[in-house]
C-alpha cells in the first residue's frame, strides 16, 4: 500500500482510535495460516460436531487427515493436530509446479451418499479407470469409498476447495478448506532488504526477548514471483455461515436411516436447504470469543484454526481471505484499507507497467462466495496527530527522547531506527503531546484529554494508556499508577498492551452469535510495540 494511501485509508482509525486505542489483547494466542504440507494429502469426509460460544453443539460434516499427514506449516507452531474431521478441512500447503494428489475417502453416513472436491483453478488430470464414480461435476467417492485426484500447483495463491456433490447441502454441513500454492522462486528483494521490522536477523529491541529475533511464521518470503508482494506475517480467513436448522434436519434424518445399506432404497437424505436462515457466522470454523483462542486448542478438536491477527507498526502483513459459504460478508478491517494483490490466484498487475500491482485499496474485503483474496494490511499510526511512543524531549528516559529521522515517505526508516522500538514512526507526530492534564512524564498541550476510566475501561481488554508498550505505559502513568492506570487485573504494566481494533462484519447480524452480540464474525487484531516478541507458538 503506498503512502500517498494512507490519508484516507487513516481517516477512519482517527474515529475509531479514540475509544478502542486503550484496549489490549490479553490471551496468548494468535494466528498465522497453519495447515499441512504435500505434495501427496489422503483426507477424508466424515461427521462430528463443532462447537459454538452460545454452548450449542453442531452436528457438521467436514475433510480431515486418514492418518497423519506429512507434515505441519509453519513449522514454528507447535501442538498441531489434524483429526479426521474438521471444519474447515485442512488447509493444503504445496509449492508452485508440484504434481498434486489428494485421495478422499468417503466416511460420511451411509444415507448421506457420495461425496467429492473441486479444485477451482486448477486443470485435473484425466482420472484412471475404477477412479471413484461419475459425479454431475467431477469424480466422486461412494460411501466407504474413494477418490484421488491430480493436478499440477500451476500458479501461486490462495484459492479454496469446497464438494462438488450436492454443493447446496455439502458445503453448508462444513465440506470446504482452503489451498495455499507458495511460488517456486520469490525476488530478492524479499529475501535480502530489512523490510521487515524483526525478521532477516535484525534483533528485537526489547528486553523480554534478550535481542533474540522473532520466529518466522511465514510459510513464504513472498505470497508471488513479484517483488511488491513480500510481507511480514500472514492470516487465513475462512468466512461462512451457518443455519442450524440445516444441520438438525440432516442430523435427525442421518438418525433415522443410520445403519442402511448405501444406494438401496430409503437410504438417502431429503433435507430442505431454503429458506435459509443462517444463525452461526464464523470465521476459520469459529464465532468470536472462540476464534481468538489458540490454534490447536485442545477443546476446539474439530475446529483447529483461529483469526487472531497481531503485527508491528510497519509490517506488511498478507491476509488471504476465503468466502466459503453461500452469502456474501463485507468483512471491514479497521485501522486501515487493505491492498488486494490478487484473486483466485491472480495478480492484478499494471496495464502500463507490469513490475507494479494494480489492485484495489479495499474498505471492506467482501468475500464472494468461493472467492478468495490476497491482500496487503499495515499499520503505522499515521495521522493520530499524537507521538503514540509518548516521546518528550526532556525526559531522563532514553526511550522517550529517540529521534525520528523521516525516510522520502516520512516513516523513521533508517538504519539506525531498525533497532529502535520508533521503527516506522510517523515522524510528522514525533514529539506531540496527546494530553491537555497529562500525568506522569507526557507534556501538556496535546489535541485530547483522556476521559475517566472508570467509564472507558473495558475490563481484561483495557490496557490503561493510548501509547505502544509498557515502558511507554509506565511513563505515561507515572510511579504512582494514577489515571489512566497502567494495567488492569489482567494486564501488568510489564505485559503486552497494544492498540486493539475489532475486524468485524459489517452486516450487524453477522456479528451475533445466535443473534446474541457480541459474536459471530468478529475478532480483535493488535498492534504491539516492538518492546514485544509476537509468538505466534501455542
Amino acid at each position: 500500500m503506498r503512502a500517498t494511501n494512507m490519508n484516507n485509508a487513516m481517516s477512519k482509525t482517527k474515529l475509531f482510535l479514540a475509544p478502542v486505542a486503550v484496549l489490549v489483547l490479553t490471551a496468548t494466542a494468535y494466528a498465522a495460516a497453519p495447515g499441512i504440507t504435500g505434495p501427496a494429502f489422503s483426507l477424508t469426509a466424515q461427521d462430528a460436531y463443532i462447537s459454538q460460544p452460545d454452548g450449542a453443539s453442531v452436528y457438521s460434516w467436514g475433510y480431515g487427515c486418514n492418518g497423519n499427514p506429512a507434515g505441519y506449516a509453519p513449522s514454528a507452531i507447535g501442538g498441531a493436530f489434524c483429526n479426521p474431521m474438521q471444519v474447515p478441512g485442512p488447509t493444503l500447503i504445496v509449492t508452485q509446479g508440484q504434481t498434486v494428489t489428494v485421495t478422499l475417502t468417503n466416511n460420511l453416513p451411509s444415507s448421506a451418499g457420495n461425496t467429492s472436491i473441486l479444485f477451482p483453478g486448477f486443470q485435473m488430470q484425466a482420472f484412471a479407470s475404477g477412479n471413484g464414480v461419475p459425479g454431475l461435476l467431477t469424480q466422486e467417492a461412494a460411501h466407504g469409498g474413494t477418490v484421488t485426484y491430480t493436478f499440477t500447483a500451476s500458479s501461486p495463491g490462495t484459492r479454496a476447495y469446497y464438494s462438488g456433490t450436492q454443493g447446496d447441502l455439502q458445503i453448508e454441513m462444513g465440506l470446504y478448506g482452503a489451498i495455499i500454492v507458495l511460488p517456486s522462486s520469490v525476488p530478492g528483494v524479499c529475501t535480502t532488504q530489512p523490510i521487515r521490522t524483526n525478521l532477516y536477523g535484525v534483533p528485537d529491541y526489547i528486553s523480554t526477548s534478550g535481542g533474540i529475533p522473532e520466529r518466522d511464521f511465514r510459510l513464504a518470503d513472498a505470497a508471488y514471483s513479484h517483488a511488491k508482494a513480500c510481507y511480514d506475517r500472514e492470516y487465513l480467513f475462512q468466512f461462512a455461515e451457518m443455519d442450524p436448522n440445516i444441520h438438525n434436519q440432516a442430523q435427525a434424518q442421518v438418525l433415522a436411516t443410520k445403519g442402511c445399506v448405501a444406494g438401496a432404497l430409503g437410504c438417502s437424505l431429503n433435507v430442505p436447504t431454503e429458506p435459509y436462515h443462517p444463525a452461526y457466522f464464523l470465521i476459520n470454523g469459529r464465532s468470536m470469543p472462540d476464534d481468538m483462542d489458540a490454534n490447536y486448542a485442545p477443546m476446539y478438536p474439530h475446529q483447529p484454526y483461529n483469526g487472531d491477527p497481531h503485527m508491528h507498526p510497519g509490517e506488511q502483513v498478507l491476509l488471504r481471505v476465503i468466502g466459503q459459504g453461500r452469502w456474501q460478508h463485507p468483512f471491514h478491517e479497521h485501522a486501515n484499507h487493505v491492498r488486494i494483490l490478487a484473486r483466485d490466484g491472480n495478480l492484478i498487475l499494471s496495464q502500463t507497467d507490469p513490475t507494479s500491482l494494480a489492485g484495489p485499496l479495499l474498505f471492506t474485503t467482501t468475500t464472494t462466495p468461493g472467492l478468495a483474496m490476497d491482500g496487503i494490511f499495515y499499520y503505522t499510526g499515521r495521522g493520530l496527530n499524537w507521538d503514540m511512543y509518548a516521546h518528550k524531549p526532556t525526559s531522563t528516559d532514553p526511550n522517550a527522547t529517540l529521534p525520528c529521522a523521516p525516510d522520502a515517505n516520512g516513516y523513521n526508516t533508517g538504519t539506525a531506527a531498525q533497532t529502535a522500538i520508533n521503527y516506522f514512526e510517523w515522524c510528522q507526530d514525533h514529539n506531540k503531546p496527546l494530553q491537555v492534564a497529562p500525568f506522569g512524564d507526557v507534556a501538556s498541550g496535546g489535541p485530547a484529554t483522556l476521559p475517566d476510566p472508570n467509564i472507558l475501561t473495558n475490563g481484561a481488554w483495557y490496557g490503561g494508556s493510548p501509547y505502544l508498550g509498557p515502558n511507554a505505559t509506565v511513563r505515561a502513568t507515572g510511579p504512582t499508577g494514577v489515571t489512566p492506570p497502567s494495567g488492569t487485573i489482567a494486564n501488568t504494566p510489564a505485559a503486552e498492551a497494544g492498540f486493539a481494533f475489532m475486524w468485524h462484519s459489517h452486516n450487524e447480524r453477522e456479528i451475533t452469535t445466535n443473534n446474541a452480540f457480541p459474536g459471530g464474525m468478529l475478532m480483535m487484531m493488535l498492534v504491539d510495540s516492538r518492546e514485544f516478541v509476537i509468538d505466534e507458538t501455542n
